[in-house]
């Protein structure tokens, strides 16, 4: 099960109205909805768990810039655990994060297209026996080891000159935005603990789509 966030543009509000709340609650109806509403917290917004007062993460992109042949994105990503999902990291569990990163041309009377769609995993998992934390970017094969939580986490934090996309696939008469989004995975959660992940907020550590346009 998986809720598709509302977009967020340079940093601002979501587009999400009451408005259109309401007409989602006649279209899908009274039964689908309430289901939603108890995966997402109740009557709390989606972009609350980002933007509200002890959120969970935060996707700081620093810039996306031209270089030989290419573009390259570098990005800040702020990791806040939760108190579940810290105890759970301690018992042992492993924790994984997908970074997904998308090129998208607007298209004013189409849906936009996905050009580009790329994406950095990481597993993070405390070892007991040697009390550190090892931080394992699955994508690339690196793997490191901290003595603490907050280091192994800054290791997940920084993507610096990571190439995206060449520049050939820019056309100067079209507009184009760079996207990216934190997913959390609960699907790699032991079996027993995933029911509980899609109901209980501790368990929502994925961020919304953060979308900028790309400057030619």
């Amino acid at each position: 099960m998986d809720f598709t966030m509302p977009v967020f543009v340079n940093n601002k509000m979501p587009l999400f109205s009451a408005s259109a709340r309401l007409r989602g609650y006649f279209l899908f109806g009274p039964s689908l909805m309430f289901w939603i509403m108890v995966a997402v917290g109740a009557d709390l917004l989606p972009y609350s768990v980002v933007y509200a007062s002890g959120s969970n993460l935060e996707v700081k992109v620093v810039e996306l810039v031209p270089h030989d042949d290419n573009y390259v994105l570098s990005a800040n990503i702020e990791y806040r655990l939760t108190n579940t999902a810290r105890d759970a990291l301690q018992k042992g569990i492993p924790l994984y994060w997908d970074v997904l990163i998308k090129l998208e041309r607007r298209r004013e009377w189409l849906w936009d297209s996905t050009l580009v769609a790329l994406g950095i995993r990481y597993r993070i998992q405390y070892q007991a026996l040697l009390n550190r934390y090892r931080v394992t970017n699955i994508t690339t094969g690196e793997s490191d080891s901290f003595t603490t939580l907050s280091a192994a986490l800054a290791k997940m934090s920084v993507i610096r000159k990571l190439t995206v996309f060449k520049r050939n696939i820019i056309k100067p008469d079209a507009h184009y935005l760079i996207g990216i989004k934190l997913k959390f995975d609960r699907e790699a959660l032991p079996l027993p603990l995933r029911p509980f992940s899609y109901v209980n907020p501790q368990w929502y550590l994925s961020s919304d789509w953060y979308l900028w346009p790309v400057q030619q």
